[in-house]
């Protein structure tokens, strides 16, 4: 699950250096749940092309996160915001300054 959740995330930041075959054969198996088989027939390619397609994607896209670490850095980013909401929502809030850095951070699109 936490590979599958991986693959999605480089998906969404890397997917586009993908080629449209690479792409859609990922995203049917890890975003769609397909198996091999089921993609092959949808796609009119054999079950190993589709697991060579897949592999391929998948170097792809862990070699340019190695690379960029963007993906890493939203996580990163996105559990501190996480954390820094949950502390700003225990901050009793008389004057009430919090509530509007708490909807600033929930407008934030990271």
């Amino acid at each position: 699950m936490a590979k599958n959740y991986q693959i999605g995330l480089l998906i969404d930041f890397y997917g586009s250096m993908l080629t449209d075959r690479q792409r859609e054969v990922i995203t049917l198996y890890y975003e769609e749940d397909l198996s091999l088989a089921e993609i092959a027939e949808n796609v009119g390619i054999t079950r190993q092309g589709v697991r060579d397609a897949i592999k391929k994607a998948e170097a792809i896209l862990t070699q340019t996160e190695e690379k960029l670490g963007l993906a890493g850095r939203f996580k990163v980013l996105s559990s501190k915001m996480d954390i820094i909401k949950e502390k700003l929502c225990l901050i009793d809030d008389k004057n009430g300054e919090i509530k509007p850095l708490i909807k600033m951070i929930d407008e934030i699109e990271i």
